[in-house]
């Protein structure tokens, strides 16, 4: 096969060989990395020259937990509430959905997600006096909850008798006991999967997703939970591969219910599928889960009660310590992590408890197991997780103080955890092997560039537009190292690719990430502006600016 030579100021994050100003790709893999001299001698004649000067050269980056095919969907087949941008505006949400009904008259029913939750109420009128004919759902951008009108609450089934299943803060009532239209949590989970779908708009979303992570220099994903949407995103993925439009390899968990009676049978679902459809661009490597839900929506699983509702924890959506062991240990067996959600302190101490009793029947601390977002977290379970070799997966993207989101937090969970949130040197002071990831589509920011910034000022950059100090915690500040791993290697190690991705190095898949900016070392506030200017996976440019 034809070789690649590649030029520019390489960072290879290779402890061994940081810096290099050259590499040889032949058949998709680094053989050569070293000084350009030396490789201008050792390459083919007729090779390939990618020479981006001295724009640097990064270990392709990696994202440790997104949504593939809810960020297809929300970016060509939803109205995008996100174009109101970060702050809750919900005039210009109905501005959105009006315009998005109008461009597609013909479709039976209408969904919108990027919703930002206050505590303002607002209930299926709301909804019902801009679509009273048709089913419209509005969903929040965190995902775990929404507003349905009269025709989606009617269409979904969800009235007295069904809010009867389920708690006030799962489905919200009336004065009647009747649905107002806003629920959360579980029964969103199950509104979801029945919204019509098909095999052919799956493959588009997950295209649409690819093309989204390559201009945002991403060279593999974690999907976190493939098929929480549909059902059928798995094979989804799968024949897209077959079909060779599978570019940027996506590491996959697989979504196993909370509580469930037998654990073993829900490893054995995801064994069966492994089998199916992994292969080298769409590779199942874990389970997903959910232990608790979101501070905004009242339903993140807390050791202290809320400050607003005296006596109430949170919702803990997995709970049962005993299936929580099992589960643990059945995908051990399996070769299998496990990948929880966990926004609340409760949901943490919880799931640590079940690690550390699953670890003594597998004696194997080598698991890797992620936790993922890590909202609150006592400093005794951040030591925990580093023990019990728990990855922690944090969001520097959601560390800033927007004025809004803080001031609810606060309301909520108290003044102490809000300024306390998001810690992220703490784990890796205790040792943890710590990864970023953006929640994408569920957070609508996904940055590499802001990732590194708001790791380092615990702020919000300018180009943001928000007014005032919007730093938090600036204690919990990393350097631009520290932040380089999280987006490369460490994400590696979590995947147990750790000898194929994650650094350049002899050997390894050719994924590379090019920028106009030493991350390393210009100034801080030049970040957030940096461009990218080439996404290169296998040795090939997948995307160029």
């Amino acid at each position: 096969m034809k070789q690649t030579l590649i030029l520019g100021n390489i960072i290879t994050m290779d402890e061994k060989r940081p810096h290099a100003r050259a590499a040889i790709v032949k058949d998709g893999v680094f053989s050569f990395i070293g000084s350009a001299e030396e490789a201008k001698k050792l390459a083919d004649p007729d090779a390939k020259v990618l020479d981006y000067g001295e724009n640097f050269i990064y270990p392709g980056f990696l994202e440790a937990h997104s949504h593939g095919y809810l960020a297809g969907e929300r970016a060509i087949g939803q109205a995008d509430l996100t174009k109101a941008g970060l702050t809750t505006d919900y005039a210009k949400y109905r501005e959105i959905i009006k315009e998005f009904i109008e461009k597609n008259p013909d479709r039976e029913m209408y969904m919108a997600a990027g919703w930002n939750e206050n505590d303002e109420k607002v209930t299926k009128a709301y909804l019902d006096e801009i679509c009273p004919d048709k089913p419209l759902i509005m969903n929040t951008g965190g995902g775990h909850s929404m507003l349905l009108n009269t025709k989606a609450l009617e269409w979904a089934g969800i009235d007295k008798e069904y809010a009867k299943k389920y708690s006030a803060d799962e489905v919200h009532v009336d004065e009647n006991g009747e649905p107002d239209g806003y629920i959360c949590e579980a029964p969103v989970f199950e509104v979801m999967p029945k919204v019509p779908k098909t095999l052919e708009n799956a493959k588009k979303y997950l295209l649409a997703w690819q093309d989204i992570a390559l201009k945002n220099g991403y060279t593999a994903v974690a999907d976190a939970g493939v098929e929480i949407v549909y059902p059928e995103a798995t094979k989804a993925y799968y024949e897209l591969e077959q079909e060779g439009k599978l570019k940027m390899r996506t590491y996959a968990y697989l979504k196993v219910a909370e509580n469930a009676e037998d654990p073993k049978a829900e490893i054995a679902h995801v064994v069966a599928d492994r089998a199916k459809y992994s292969n080298e661009y769409f590779h199942v490597i874990g389970v997903k889960t959910f232990l608790d839900g979101v501070v905004e929506a009242h339903t993140a699983w807390q050791l202290k009660e809320y400050v607003d509702q005296p006596g109430y924890h949170g919702l803990e959506r997995f709970n049962k310590h005993d299936k929580m062991v099992e589960l643990i240990t059945a995908a051990d067996a399996e070769g299998l992590s496990v990948h929880v959600h966990s926004i609340g302190d409760g949901a943490s101490r919880f799931m640590l408890d079940c690690v550390e009793e699953a670890e003594k029947i597998t004696g194997d601390r080598d698991q890797r197991n992620i936790m993922a977002h890590l909202q609150y977290v006592t400093a005794e379970d951040i030591k925990r997780m580093a023990e019990t070799g728990t990855t922690p997966a944090v969001p520097p993207l959601w560390s800033g103080r927007e004025s809004g989101a803080y001031n609810m937090e606060v309301d909520y969970v108290g003044k102490e955890l809000a300024d306390n949130a998001y810690p992220i040197k703490s784990f890796y002071d205790a040792g943890a092997n710590v990864v970023f990831h953006s929640d994408y589509p569920v957070s609508p920011m996904m940055s590499i560039r802001d990732s590194i910034y708001m790791a380092e000022k615990r702020a919000f950059p300018k180009t943001y537009g928000f007014e005032g100090n919007t730093e938090r915690n600036i204690d919990q500040a990393i350097t631009r190292e520290q932040s380089l791993r999280a987006l490369t290697i460490n994400v590696a190690r979590q995947w147990h690719q750790e000898d194929r991705l994650g650094s350049i190095e002899f050997g390894k898949i050719a994924n590379m990430t090019v920028y106009d900016c030493d991350f390393l070392h210009d100034d801080i506030e030049k970040i957030p502006e940096a461009n990218l200017i080439a996404t290169i996976i296998d040795g090939e440019e997948a995307y160029r600016a």
